[in-house]
């Protein structure tokens, strides 16, 4: 049984499942515009659902990371290294370049379709530097357009990415 049996078999829509799979971190639209293409969706609808999908988190990210970690580190040690993990990783190199160059710093990082790279982690960055929401999610929605379009061309076959 594929992909598309399953999900046509738990009565969830081709384009349904490609939203929610771009909002998974990680995955993101990376990986949702292949899969929406696999289930048989056109390039651009696959793309569009995607692209849309992958920005509902990041709002949330940044209005809420912040009060999440707060509540985490009380909980355990566990969750307290968790948390350290997650601070790291917003606070690291990246996210110094990220501060440096501000609109087009996050821009350019959320749109780069590489691994560990996209709209959560971008987000979580933006929320770490303090940046203001208006601030934030303009080159936030600019790099998940960027990287559709780029995610979208590879998943056509027009251009070929190298991992």
């Amino acid at each position: 049984m594929d992909i598309a049996e399953m999900i046509s078999d738990i009565g969830i829509g081709r384009g349904l499942a490609t939203l929610v799979v771009s909002m998974l971190p990680v995955i993101e639209l990376r990986g949702a515009i292949p899969i929406g293409v696999g289930l048989g969706l056109p390039v651009w609808q696959a793309a569009v659902i995607s692209m849309l999908g992958n920005i509902v988190p990041a709002p949330f990210i940044i209005a809420f990371v912040r009060t999440l970690m707060d509540w985490l580190r009380k909980r355990s040690d566990r969750a307290r290294r968790f948390v350290a993990w997650l601070e790291a990783k917003g606070t690291g190199k990246k996210a110094e370049k990220v501060r440096q160059a501000e609109f087009w710093g996050l821009m350019l990082f959320v749109a780069i379709p590489f691994p560990g790279t996209g709209a959560w982690t971008g987000a979580l960055i933006a929320a770490l530097l303090n940046m203001r929401m208006r601030r934030a999610l303009p080159p936030i929605l600019l790099g998940v357009l960027v990287a559709g379009l780029v995610v979208s061309l590879a998943t056509a076959g027009v251009i070929r990415l190298i991992f």
